[in-house]
């Protein structure tokens, strides 16, 4: 995988901390679809590794179970911890989480591998600190994601505006050894025009790119192109993201 900055990651997340909520459309879709995987929903001791602004920490919370939101970024565990969230609160990188192994019934990290150096790293630290017969619920996001963003930017330039992501089979192939259960889900998410579809990404922090880019902003000259070329649906601005939802079980 490429080389990724953590600081610059857990910035770009910090600055989208106040607006999370109001932009979190895939993940509010993403997390059910998680969910449903999952054969019971009674955890005594979860960790949400990756966090955000605390939404399904709260909800585990809300079922009785005693949570830890985990997250790279402290304003997003700001932001957690004023929702009164979770139990416990830590500010620390997946893959090197500074806990004892085997404490968790549930390690629950939604949307947030994707931003690992090392899926098998990650998915091995979360694996450590699970405990035995327990848990390890997982999302990440899959290569084929924003076809519609790539699509409408290559009408203006040849830069890449969005991350590559892994591949199902590289996932998978992440996964060896372990007993796992996995689901691929689309969502796809409809805007009024391409600023706004756009401006979702900024809302959840989901702009920094590996590759690294210029800080300009977008001429009304690039946005027009940008929206023509802009694949739509019924007069609206698609977003599409592939999702691979895995279970982990914990031996």
């Amino acid at each position: 995988m490429s080389q990724v900055n953590k600081q610059a990651i857990a910035a770009a997340f910090g600055r989208a901390a106040q607006s999370y909520s109001r932009h979190d459309g895939l993940q509010r879709q993403s997390a059910e679809g998680l969910r449903s995987l999952l054969a019971e929903h009674d955890f005594a001791r979860v960790l949400d590794a990756g966090c955000g602004p605390g939404g399904n920490s709260l909800a585990w919370r809300n079922v009785g179970s005693h949570v830890t939101a985990m997250d790279l970024s402290a304003q997003m565990l700001d932001q957690a911890r004023s929702q009164q969230a979770a139990d416990d609160y830590l500010l620390a990188d997946i893959e090197a989480i500074p806990l004892a192994d085997g404490q968790f019934s549930l390690v629950w990290s939604h949307l947030a591998v994707q931003w690992c150096a090392s899926l098998p790293q990650a998915l091995a630290e979360l694996y450590r600190v699970t405990q035995p017969g327990g848990k390890v619920a997982f999302t990440t996001l899959l290569n084929g994601s924003l076809p519609e963003l790539n699509q409408a930017w290559r009408a203006v330039d040849t830069q890449p505006h969005a991350n590559r992501f892994l591949c199902g089979q590289q996932v998978t192939d992440a996964l060896s050894g372990w007993r796992y259960r996995c689901a691929v889900q689309t969502v796809t998410l409809l805007f009024d025009d391409a600023l706004s579809a756009m401006r979702s990404l900024k809302g959840i922090g989901a702009t920094h790119l590996h590759s690294g880019r210029g800080d300009k902003p977008l001429t009304r000259g690039q946005l027009q192109q940008l929206a023509l070329a802009w694949p739509q649906q019924s007069g609206q601005f698609p977003l599409s993201y592939q999702l691979f939802h895995g279970i982990i079980e914990r031996d």
